[in-house]
């Protein structure tokens, strides 16, 4: 036959040879697809297994498994940007009093200070303005407490309705947490804890309402005509009045022992459960050994920026200081400085400052 037929033998043997390097050419390819296609279900069943186990740890380990996969599909995920609201300005910075200037360059927008003894009043500025108080509030409370002579060692349970729905501030002091009157009094006033003022109000004969009846109420009986209280914390806006308001609530706070002794404490620690939870004064001028403070109240809410009210002793004299809505964290501590260095500094021509400032 291969005699016969040479050039049928000829294209049979070019055939064959041709199919021999087919198939040596899509064998490889052929391999390659194989690999890549087991790698891929590899690398799919990794991250699956990944994002199973991301779902029984938590969210820590979901992001994990989120990364593998974006690395895996080579998908660069879009970068998500938080937007921050700004402070809000308080209701001194709407009203304008800022621009109010004073020899001093006070950063409190309301400034008072007044001599306990002799009422004679050596700073004023914007001091009938009407404003949010903040935690202020809270020597009231401790007025009010102080001087129903309520049993101090009655154990009180801090419950749902005492948590803040206003501003949704923390604290340490979880639901269901057990404190005498007197520890919850304290560190309503040293530390500023809220709960514990609300706490105390709640559970006052009679209920809230009636605790915030006797707030108003005491503030009348004292000629408070500025000041209006609807809590115990300060944490509502609507708590408001003016520095001279303030100034006769310090002088009348300062006359329970107790008050004074509990707002000027550096510092307090209560046993929670198994715990031991420390809690400091919220004014770091009591801690200082230029200070000779005998009441202090701090607060803050947007609304009311920066506050402190005092009683120290300066330069010899007793000295009621009010100072409200202050720009910045630490600016009412350095106003406090700042009239404490002009009055030791110049002790007799303190009375002249009140002339040159805007009332």
């Amino acid at each position: 036959m291969s005699s016969r037929n040479p050039p049928v033998l000829r294209r049979l043997a070019r055939a064959l040879t041709a199919a021999v390097f087919a198939t040596l050419l899509v064998q490889p390819a052929a391999e390659a697809g194989q690999q890549r296609k087991k790698a891929a279900v590899k690398a799919h069943s990794t991250v699956a297994v990944q994002q199973r186990q991301a779902r029984q740890v938590g969210p820590r380990k979901a992001v994990t498994a989120t990364r593998v996969s974006r690395t895996l599909s080579a998908r660069k995920a879009p970068v998500t940007r938080v937007a921050y609201a700004p402070q809000r300005p308080s209701f001194g910075q709407l009203a304008g009093l800022h621009s109010a200037q004073d020899p001093l360059d006070l950063k409190s927008s309301v400034a008072f200070v007044m001599d306990q003894d002799t009422h004679e009043v050596l700073l004023s500025k914007n001091d009938s303005a009407v404003l949010p108080i903040a935690s202020i509030t809270k020597l009231m409370t401790g007025l009010i407490i102080s001087e129903a002579r309520l049993p101090m060692d009655e154990m009180i349970t801090i419950t749902q309705d005492d948590v803040d729905t206003e501003k949704w501030s923390r604290s340490r002091l979880v639901v269901g947490t057990t404190l005498s009157r007197a520890e919850l009094l304290h560190l309503a006033l040293m530390s500023s804890e809220n709960r514990a003022a609300h706490a105390l109000g709640r559970t006052y004969p009679g209920g809230l309402a009636t605790f915030v009846a006797l707030m108003n109420a005491k503030a009348q009986m004292l000629g408070m005509a500025d000041t209006r209280y609807v809590e115990p914390t300060g944490l509502s806006s609507r708590n408001q009045s003016s520095a001279r308001d303030l100034a006769t609530l310090v002088a009348s706070a300062y006359k329970e022992p107790m008050l004074r002794e509990l707002t000027t404490s550096p510092s307090f620690a209560v046993e929670v459960g198994k715990r031991t939870l420390q809690f400091n004064n919220t004014n770091r001028l009591v801690h200082s050994p230029a200070w000779d403070i005998g009441l202090q109240k701090t607060g803050f809410i947007n609304e009311a920026g920066q506050c402190l009210v005092m009683q120290a002793r300066i330069a010899g004299r007793k000295l009621i200081m009010v100072f409200l809505d202050s720009a910045g964290k630490l600016s009412r501590v350095a106003d406090a400085e700042r009239v404490r260095h002009w009055v030791e500094s110049f002790p007799t021509a303190a009375t002249e400052l009140v002339k040159h400032t805007d009332g």
